[in-house]
């Protein structure tokens, strides 16, 4: 699954994000969701949200609850 949809995300879920410098480059950091910060029900690029340990990035995908 694609983190493109913001009732696919909830706090706990473990997901893989792509952090703002890792952009270029793709890396994945993966944690627990603690905040989602994009409001939209929908983005192409994947909903913000704030892991447990206080990164910020877009998820790129979901790993599991």
């Amino acid at each position: 699954m694609d983190g493109q949809n913001r009732k696919d995300i909830y706090p706990g879920l473990e997901v893989g994000i792509i952090l703002k410098k890792d952009q270029r480059s793709g890396n994945i950091t993966y944690g627990i969701v603690k905040d989602l910060l994009t409001s939209s029900a929908f983005h192409s690029r994947g909903i913000k949200v704030r892991l447990e340990d206080g990164q910020v990035g877009r998820v790129a995908e979901i790993v599991g609850d």
